[in-house]
């Protein structure tokens, strides 16, 4: 498949570059500086915000691991209408790597993980932005797109197992009662959606035992 990935730089978007590359895909870097990019691939230089339907159409997926300050949260509102606007009514599926803070905590889905009482009171502009992001993904029109969750606790440092279990609004937790997810499987769920196509136009999670 033919891949975008913006926000290519990033510590979601490296992995998700290397395995996409390691799968045999065809990948070019969307990024706003060229210069910190570590690998040898095609590179569209712009920002996030500049991009347009000409950028984007010609790929079969392109994957949103714009990150933000954890005290910004607009700028995920403002991706997420650009990105819509650029994508509709195109065959290019949008693949957001969003964040837990919109999983649900309780069945009846009247309470968030945002909402709970230990929830950082830093991280909630960039989360609640990243919450209405998917909001408005579930609310448009011909569009295709898919928005993945990762575990509460997001792991960078973590190994990288293979192996994660899938959810789809609620959170999940692992054999250890936890809710996490290292950035290295996170990256094969992402691509493993985007070749198997099980999520379209819906929000899924994941988790996966520490290392």
């Amino acid at each position: 498949m033919n891949i975008g990935i913006i926000g290519a730089t990033g510590k979601a978007g490296d992995l998700i570059l290397k395995e996409a590359q390691e799968r045999g895909h065809e990948v070019t870097a969307i990024v706003r500086n060229r210069t910190k990019l570590q690998h040898d691939v095609p590179v569209i230089e712009k920002d996030i915000f500049d991009l347009t339907k000409e950028d984007l159409s010609n790929f079969d997926v392109v994957v949103n691991a714009f990150g933000t300050s954890p005290d910004q949260g607009q700028p995920h509102i403002d991706a997420a209408r650009i990105l819509t606007k650029a994508l509709q009514g195109t065959n290019t599926r949008l693949f957001v790597v969003g964040g837990a803070a919109s999983l649900y905590v309780d069945e009846d889905k009247t309470t968030q993980v945002i909402d709970t009482p230990d929830f950082p009171d830093a991280i909630k502009p960039m989360a609640g932005g990243m919450a209405k992001a998917l909001a408005q993904l579930q609310n448009a029109a011909d569009l295709t797109w898919t928005f993945l969750s990762p575990a509460v606790e997001f792991d960078y440092e973590g190994g990288r197992t293979g192996t994660y279990q899938k959810g789809k609004d609620h959170l999940i937790t692992n054999s250890e009662g936890n809710s996490y997810i290292s950035y290295a499987d996170y990256a094969i769920a992402v691509l493993d959606e985007i070749e198997n196509k099980e999520h379209i136009n819906e929000r899924f999670t994941i988790v996966g035992e520490s290392k």
